[in-house]
């Protein structure tokens, strides 16, 4: 057995989950996310568990075990908690704004950036260079988060650019005095 896709996925109350065939829905009140199974994986519910098994043994088989228990795992925890991640903003005059469903971000290029808000994405500006992107599915939130570090990635001389909270920049030195 997969040692990922043999573990069940547990769910609260609050958190519903329904198998039709291939295709797993987990919701609560407000958002729902659709997970379709391929045919050799199947779910099952039950009482506040989803238990995953499979038809044979190949590797391909293991593999897709193990992901889509994963995936529901992901979207179970995004339902009851969501997901969140936090950008820095390093840089002179370098500053994030949330005005309604844009973020706009002055990033040292000679314009700001508007960026448009996704749905089931909240974003907070907190002391102008830190923004926190909080919503209901993971894939969702990184995708978004990677979008707005490309718009002025890290740079490894001085620091600045957008960077992830936990994320470490390798420091390069600069030019040597000459001999």
């Amino acid at each position: 057995m997969s040692r990922v896709g043999k573990a069940p996925v547990y769910f609260k109350d609050k958190v519903k989950v329904s198998v039709n065939g291939s295709i797993v829905k987990v919701e609560n009140g407000k958002f729902a996310k659709v997970i379709e199974l391929k045919p050799i994986v199947r779910a099952s519910v039950e009482d506040g568990k989803v238990v995953l098994t499979r038809e044979n043994d190949e590797p391909q088989t293991r593999a897709f075990h193990g992901l889509f228990r994963a995936l529901i795992q992901n979207a179970v925890t995004g339902m009851d908690q969501g997901w969140s991640k936090t950008l820095i903003l390093n840089g002179v005059g370098y500053r994030a704004n949330v005005a309604g469903k844009k973020l706009e971000l002055n990033l040292g290029y000679s314009h700001p950036i508007s960026y448009d808000i996704p749905d089931g994405i909240e974003m907070k500006v907190e002391k102008q260079t830190t923004l926190q992107i909080t919503g209901y599915d993971r894939e969702l939130v990184g995708q978004v988060a990677a979008k707005i570090r490309s718009f002025r990635p890290p740079e490894p001389f001085l620091g600045k650019g957008i960077r992830y909270e936990d994320e470490h920049i390798r420091r390069k030195a600069g030019k040597s005095a000459g001999k």
